[in-house]
């Protein structure tokens, strides 16, 4: 049979099992009827000499409210059933947004059907337990300002309800899990008489502390629509002017952040992709690059990477991009086909040479042996 966890009017009891109602605290043995919110219709059940109900592998249909009387019809004890199960562990992942914040969320590994009760605490080795403040309707709980020079932390999340409590804990890094969320209000512009060029700005992640000594790393990456190469510029300070653009098409620009100190640190998600086209040549202005040119990049048939350090210590490295891969193919037959005609025309000239040697020798020979013949006809018997 089931146990009985009754509460304030309310037993609670484990679905599949038996479960069992008694008719008050009387011990007289009287006949009595078992109602279910008002009806004498009943799941599964018996009911035993002195007036005790046993529901029998009870499932959802069984709650409601019991009353049971007696055989004058007169009420002698009423109670609500609630089903459900004991809690099972803890599915618990956490995530470091930045160096003075953990927040810690969990999803049942089993459905309890029944409310629970939350305790967490947490703390890094050697150190006393700390609460992790819960809010039980988003199920995470969260604590301020960790100790994060502390190698390994552990958490642990009891759940409790009316049939029981379970306890479950994780150890994690924090340096492993500390990951920006990404940059804020990106935008890319386009600049006027250069059409080579974009300025993309930013802002740093409203969940990082700007008055904390921890700075960012920022990753740009942008690319001619319909490219399947990716050009990088790596800074630590917004605007970035990008010089490599290709003139005429739009680009794809994203950015992502990471602590640039702290190595084990993940990188942020991708901003939300932006599509802006560099600034275009007119026929009637003249652009101020005939004055202040770009720096040219080569464009290769494959990816590579050079890193340049300008003034004020950003690193930037740019990875190269395919430009044009239909001209280049283009011109490249060209070659081969001009290449390939001029061997054809040699062999043919030099065969044309060699039948022509050939032929010449032959009529000389055939010259010496005429004279020969005239010559042996002539002389005397």
């Amino acid at each position: 049979l089931g146990k009985i966890f009754q509460v304030s009017g309310v037993q609670y009891g484990r679905l599949e099992s038996n479960v069992t109602l008694a008719c008050g605290k009387s011990q007289i043995r009287i006949p009595v009827a078992w109602h279910l919110n008002h009806s004498s219709v009943l799941p599964w059940h018996k009911v035993t000499s002195d007036g005790t109900l046993v529901l029998l592998h009870v499932d959802h249909s069984a709650q409601g409210n019991y009353s049971c009387y007696d055989n004058r019809g007169l009420l002698l004890h009423s109670v609500k059933l609630r089903l459900g199960h004991p809690p099972g562990l803890l599915s618990i992942s956490c995530k470091v947004p930045n160096h003075t914040h953990v927040r810690c969320s969990w999803v049942d590994s089993v459905k309890t059907f029944l409310p629970a009760k939350y305790n967490a605490s947490f703390r890094g080795t050697g150190q006393e337990w700390r609460p992790c403040v819960v809010d039980v309707a988003r199920k995470h709980c969260d604590v301020d300002h960790p100790a994060f020079w502390q190698t390994i932390h552990i958490l642990r999340i009891s759940e409790t309800n009316a049939l029981g409590s379970e306890t479950t804990s994780v150890r994690f890094r924090l340096h492993d899990l500390l990951k920006p969320d990404p940059p804020e209000s990106v935008l890319v512009n386009e600049l006027e008489g250069y059409p080579k060029r974009l300025i993309v700005s930013w802002n740093f992640p409203s969940s990082w502390p700007l008055h904390d000594a921890f700075p960012l790393m920022f990753q740009i990456r942008y690319r001619p629509q319909g490219s399947i190469y990716w050009s990088e510029v790596y800074a630590e300070e917004s605007p970035v002017m990008i010089f490599d653009a290709l003139a005429g098409y739009p680009h794809e620009v994203q950015l992502r952040a990471r602590d640039e100190v702290n190595s084990d640190s993940q990188w942020s998600e991708w901003s939300p992709l932006l599509l802006v086209r560099p600034w275009e040549v007119s026929s009637t202005s003249e652009s101020p690059e005939l004055l202040l040119p770009d720096y040219i990049f080569p464009f290769n048939t494959k990816p590579e990477t050079s890193t340049a350090k300008p003034p004020g210590g950003i690193i930037i490295t740019v990875k190269l991009i395919k430009d044009h891969p239909e001209d280049e193919g283009n011109l490249g037959l060209a070659i081969l086909l001009v290449l390939f005609s001029v061997v054809i025309l040699t062999t043919i000239l030099s065969l044309i040479f060699v039948v022509w040697m050939r032929q010449r020798r032959r009529d000389h020979v055939t010259k010496q042996e005429l004279t020969s013949m005239v010559k042996m006809k002539s002389m005397p018997i």
